[in-house]
């Protein structure tokens, strides 16, 4: 519910900047993406910390021998790696989808780069607070750190996208600026590949390849909502409702690979290619949270739209959209969750780093799919 409301923040920063999404061209290329690449690194980040919070390793601690310290500075790194890795992509995906004009590559770096810092340091203290109050409080941070890394991704990510935003296209500074963000991230990657600290180095090796794919099925979604950014134009309210309902269905799915993840830990699951026993709950328990959930993100979305005079289709209309979409969009990310997560644990990497990025990110492709043909299938486009 918290995520639901909270994602009213960047539904609305998004419903507001149309300006300067078309003075840069491209730029919506990036949100999907720059909203997903936080919820992929410290979800997984706050996962990781879950498990070691239940198998009794968890202790907060910089040092890089560690767990925690060992888990922060790698994510901090994949932050800004996949940052620049996803602002080549946009430009490459651009170009191969005939989307022109577009920014230039040096803007394209500039605006994740920038955006994806500002923000993970918000987010890093999010997740330390969460992972803190997990161990004092009681609570188990399996169901609570992927709902609210999405909430905080949302209310920090794309505000700091369009700050950075502003910074684009300045002569001068923005290619030095670029080739900075460019430099510390291959030097970053080369000196986690070459660490002494085998935690570090595990988390960043494996961590990369599916960060990277995911990036890519983040611009893929981002491509889709380009497309039809002229539908969402003529009613903005839905550019409100974007954000959460990627957000709200990315974080069912997180709950679920999270906690499934640490089962497979703790040896309290089997793999097997059919969801049995304890599975077929966890399943029943994201079906039962979805509906309420997505009948939130529509209410709040019109909320949002009011408060900020932007057009909309209706309540009703508005919330079957979430409604039907959602319904979608659980139904696939139940599928991902569950074999993201065995088959990880089948080739022997960890389902903490791999399962939370591939739900999300696949998640946001399919999901604007699910969208679009939810607002089809309503009549409201």
């Amino acid at each position: 519910m918290i995520a639901g409301v909270t994602s009213l923040v960047a539904g609305v920063t998004l419903a507001v900047t149309t300006d300067t999404l078309q003075e840069l061209p491209g730029l919506l290329l990036l949100v999907p993406a720059a909203l997903a690449v936080k919820g992929n690194v410290f979800g997984a980040l706050g996962s990781r910390l879950g498990t070691s919070i239940h198998t009794g390793t968890f202790r907060l601690s910089a040092r890089l021998d560690t767990v925690v310290g060992a888990n922060l500075a790698a994510a901090m790194l994949l932050s800004l790696v996949i940052a620049v890795a996803i602002a080549l992509f946009a430009k490459g995906v651009a170009i191969a989808f005939s989307i022109s004009p577009t920014m230039s590559v040096a803007d394209f770096i500039v605006v994740s780069a920038l955006g994806g810092l500002l923000a993970s340091l918000v987010i890093l203290a999010i997740t330390l607070m969460l992972a803190a109050g997990s161990v004092r409080y009681g609570w188990d941070l399996d169901n609570v750190v992927s709902p609210l890394v999405t909430a905080s991704s949302d209310v920090v990510s794309l505000p700091a996208l369009v700050f950075a935003a502003q910074l684009a296209s300045v002569d001068l500074v923005t290619p030095i600026l670029a080739w900075v963000f460019a430099a510390m991230s291959a030097g970053a990657v080369l000196w986690a590949l070459l660490s002494k600290f085998n935690l570090l180095r595990a988390i960043v090796r494996e961590s990369i390849p599916v960060l990277l794919l995911a990036g890519l099925l983040d611009l893929i979604a981002g491509i889709t909502i380009e497309k039809r950014l002229d539908d969402f134009l003529e009613f903005p309210v839905l550019l409100v409702l974007l954000p959460g309902f990627l957000g709200t269905a990315g974080a069912l799915g997180g709950v679920m690979s999270s906690r499934l993840a640490t089962k497979l830990h703790l040896g309290l699951l089997e793999p097997g290619p059919i969801p049995r026993g304890s599975v077929v709950g966890e399943i029943m328990m994201i079906f039962s949270l979805s509906i309420p959930v997505f009948v939130v993100a529509g209410v709040v979305a019109e909320a949002g739209g009011v408060l900020v005079s932007q057009a909309s289709p209706g309540l009703v209309d508005l919330v079957m959209v979430a409604v039907l979409g959602g319904v979608l969009a659980t139904i696939f990310v139940v599928i991902v969750a569950y074999y993201a997560t065995i088959v990880a644990v089948r080739f022997g990497l960890d389902p903490d780093t791999y399962g939370i990025p591939m739900v999300t990110s696949s998640l946001d492709f399919v999901g604007a799919f699910a969208l679009i043909l939810a607002m089809v299938a309503v009549g409201v486009v």
